[in-house]
C-alpha cells in the first residue's frame, strides 16, 4: 500500500528523518512508536503531502506521492495531532464541509454524515457547536471526519492525546473495526499500551531513524534478556541471589530481587538451582519482557523535553 525509499527531511541543521525506508502492507495496522521529537509527525506529514522530502521517494498504491498531486492524496485520511475542527460550527456542519472538500454531495453526503455521527456517538449532539464538546468528543469527531471519503490509508498522528479512558476505548474499537473491514492504518503514538493493543506490526523510531521493526513478539527478542524473575530479598534467598550473578543480571530494589537470565541459562536450570537451596517455586514471579522495556532499551531513559 505504501512505500518509503531513503526518505530524508531536514529543518535547518536538524535531521528529522534520516534515510528512512519502510513498506506498509495493504490492510495492515502499523504502529509508529517513538519519544517526543523522534520524527513521527514529520513522517506523517510527508506521507500526507503536507511537506516535501529533501531526498527519497514515497508511493501510495503504486502512485508517487507529492504535495502537488491532489488525486493521489485523496486516497489518504489524516487525523492530525492537533484537533482540526471549526469550533464555532456544529458537528454536522463540520462533517458537511469536510465531505464537500472531497467532492461528496446530496444524498451520499447526508448518508455519510449520518454514519459518521453514529460512529462517533454524537448523533444527539449533531446541531451543537463543537466548542461546547469535551476533548474526547472532539477527538472522535475529528476521526470520523477523516474517513468520510473512505480513504485507502488512514494516518493517525497521536489521536488520543488528552482524552478520557472511555473516549480512548471508543476510538480503539472504531479503528479496530475499520481495520477488520480492510482499512490500512498507520498509528503514531508514544503510549506502549496503545501499540500493544492495536498494532500487528510496530516500528520504533528515534532521532529520525527506525531502530526496530516487526511484530511485538519479534521486537521482544531485541532485549538482551528473555525473562525477568522477581523474588523477595531475604536471608533465605541471599545464597541463591549470590549464585545467580554468574548467570545473568541481578538487582535489588525496595526489598525485591530481580534476575534477568542470560539467553544460555534455561529457566529449568533456575528452578533446579532454587530447589537445591530448598526454596519453593511459589516464592518466584516470572515476568515476560514488555514493549516498554524494548522501547527504553532502544531509545534510552533520558528525558525528552
Amino acid at each position: 500500500m505504501l512505500q518509503l525509499r531513503s526518505v530524508t527531511k531536514r529543518y535547518g541543521p536538524l535531521v528529522a528523518l534520516d534515510d528512512v525506508s519502510l513498506d506498509i502492507a495493504r490492510g495492515e495496522f502499523f504502529g509508529l512508536l517513538g519519544p517526543n521529537g523522534a520524527g513521527k509527525s514529520t513522517l506523517m506529514s510527508l506521507v500526507a503531502g503536507l511537506r516535501t522530502p529533501d531526498a527519497g521517494t514515497l508511493t501510495l498504491d503504486g502512485a508517487a506521492l507529492s504535495t502537488r498531486d491532489a488525486a493521489t492524496r485523496s486516497a489518504l485520511g489524516l487525523v492530525p495531532q492537533s484537533i482540526a475542527l471549526y469550533e464555532q460550527l456544529t458537528a454536522e456542519q463540520n462533517l458537511r464541509i469536510f465531505g464537500e472538500l472531497y467532492g461528496l454531495r446530496g444524498a451520499e453526503l447526508r448518508t455519510r454524515v449520518d454514519e459518521a455521527l453514529t460512529a462517533a456517538q454524537l448523533t444527539d449532539r449533531r446541531r451543537d457547536a463543537v466548542r461546547t464538546f469535551s476533548g474526547g468528543m472532539q477527538r472522535r469527531l475529528n476521526l470520523v471526519a477523516s474517513l468520510l471519503h473512505r480513504p485507502k490509508l488512514l494516518l493517525c498522528d497521536e489521536p488520543t492525546v488528552g482524552v478520557d479512558p472511555q473516549s480512548r476505548n471508543a476510538i480503539f474499537e472504531y479503528l479496530e473495526r475499520r481495520n477488520r473491514e480492510g482499512l490500512t492504518i498507520i498509528y503514531s503514538t508514544h503510549y506502549m499500551e496503545e501499540a500493544t493493543r492495536l498494532c500487528s506490526r510496530i516500528g520504533i523510531i528515534d532521532h529520525g531513524r527506525i531502530h526496530a521493526l516487526g511484530p511485538l513478539d519479534e521486537l521482544l527478542t531485541r532485549l538482551p534478556f528473555e525473562e525477568e524473575i522477581t523474588f523477595a530479598a531475604s536471608p533465605d534467598t541471599a545464597a541463591l541471589t549470590a549464585e545467580l550473578a554468574a548467570h545473568g543480571e541481578t538487582a535489588t530494589l525496595n526489598g525485591t530481587n530481580r534476575f534477568r537470565p542470560r539467553a544460555d541459562f534455561k529457566l529449568s536450570a533456575f528452578y533446579a538451582l532454587a530447589e537445591q537451596h530448598r526454596l519453593p517455586p511459589r516464592l518466584f514471579t516470572q515476568q515476560r519482557p514488555t514493549l516498554e522495556a524494548v522501547f527504553l532499551h532502544l531509545t534510552g531513559r533520558s528525558l525528552r523535553e
